[in-house]
């Protein structure tokens, strides 16, 4: 307490980036996505067979011991909970946290993830012998039902609080022990776990931070969600600015972050990738014009951080016509106000990620401000080009939800 007797406010502290993991349908880590990102194989990336007449971005089969040691713990964990927990373990191990017990024991843990996964080769199983005959169906009757569903089914897989099962997994595969919580909501879930991590670290409530999300688009039951609300692309593949309401292509990921203050960084001789210089998340009804107006607002709490240079913006546009629209709108409008921007729409080779969309592009700015440049344009339609973006200092990450959510982040060089 002061001496007047009012509550001493904190001190806004510096949070820094110090450690990144990210495994996409492009590679893992960011050496790998740098290379297809700024290369001209980052479109073959996608995967228009599997799961027709959808397009689906999948991961690539991941060494799971690297990161995940215990074959046990492999098993007992569907393909959303190995990104994450393989992604956690990259960016624990890049902050060198890893192993650490003292630094784990005081390490908070903020993750976000979708429902429950369905076992779809059960559900198989179970629909078939429903569906063969009068013989079949006798034979399945509620003690054999139960019996299948209680040895078939992994708890990880059909319980609807997914994203605490997702929580334990990591703190019991990588020894985080902090406080934990947890976040479910699409899009807006990946920004608020991001924003929570940091107003904790800037306001003393902590020194470090896990926080990340997953998602697994390689699953029927998914796109049997979105489809029905007309959200899918089908047929042709088209440039991600340029789709109809019914245009988003679904993109696996994991993506994992270590926020922690600076003080606390310096302290332990711990070099920075960046600095989140600011992170505003929002929602509304989606009128027309009402996604722009909120981001309008966080721009005007954000402008006042940024430096006296271009800036490059990593859009979260999932490609769905009429809020992709608006968000372009929007960034033409900053660029109207004079403001230089350059503008790279990731969803167009990386699939949209859901949960995981706004922390995957974190991470792909830290690239960009590790190497001071930005990745050629992805396509064509880019929304802006400043033709000598000069040395990328600071990047501007937005994530628009399909349906609801609006966020915005600034990253910047620590000098």
């Amino acid at each position: 307490m002061s001496q007047n007797g009012q509550a001493d406010r904190p001190l806004m502290r510096d949070v820094w980036i110090t450690g990144c993991g990210l495994v996409s349908a492009l590679g893992e880590g960011k050496a790998q996505h740098w290379a297809r990102l700024d290369g001209a194989a980052a479109g073959e990336a996608v995967d228009s067979t599997s799961f027709a007449p959808f397009h689906v971005y999948p991961i690539g089969p991941l060494e799971l011991d690297r990161h995940i040691p215990r074959r046990g713990d492999q098993r007992a964990m569907g393909p959303l909970m190995q990104y994450g927990t393989y992604a956690a373990g990259m960016a624990l191990q890049a902050a060198g946290v890893a192993g650490d017990e003292d630094l784990l024991s005081r390490m908070h843990l903020l993750a976000a993830s979708g429902g429950g996964e369905r076992d779809v080769e059960l559900d198989e199983q179970i629909l078939a012998t429903l569906c063969g005959g009068e013989a079949s169906q006798a034979a399945l009757n509620e003690a054999t039902l139960n019996e299948q569903l209680m040895n078939g089914l992994r708890p990880t897989l059909f319980l609807a609080q997914l994203p605490n099962l997702f929580a334990g997994n990591i703190s019991i595969v990588h020894g985080v022990s902090g406080s934990s919580r947890t976040f479910m909501g699409e899009e807006s879930a990946g920004v608020d776990a991001v924003r929570i991590g940091f107003e904790r670290i800037a306001a003393g409530q902590g020194d470090l931070v896990l926080v990340g999300s997953a998602f697994n688009a390689s699953r029927w039951d998914t796109h049997l969600i979105y489809q029905p609300g007309g959200l899918l692309l089908s047929g042709p593949m088209r440039g991600l600015w340029d789709r109809p309401r019914d245009g988003i292509c679904l993109g696996s990921a994991g993506a994992f972050l270590v926020l922690e203050a600076r003080d606390h960084a310096v302290r332990r001789g711990v070099a920075p990738l960046a600095r989140l210089s600011a992170i505003q998340s929002d929602r509304c009804g989606r009128t027309a014009g009402a996604a722009a107006s909120n981001a309008a607002r966080q721009w005007a709490t954000v402008r006042p951080k940024l430096r006296d240079s271009a800036l490059a913006v990593l859009s979260g546009a999932c490609g769905s016509g009429p809020i992709t629209r608006e968000e372009r709108g929007f960034l033409q409008d900053l660029a109207g106000w004079g403001v230089d921007l350059t503008v790279r729409g990731t969803a167009g080779v990386l699939g949209h990620s859901v949960e995981a969309a706004f922390l995957t592009n974190l991470i792909l700015a830290i690239s960009c401000l590790e190497r001071r440049k930005l990745f050629a344009p992805l396509a064509p339609e880019e929304p802006l080009e400043v033709r000598d973006v000069g040395a990328v200092d600071q990047v501007l990450v937005t994530g628009w939800g399909h349906r609801r959510g609006e966020g915005m982040a600034l990253l910047q060089t620590v000098e």
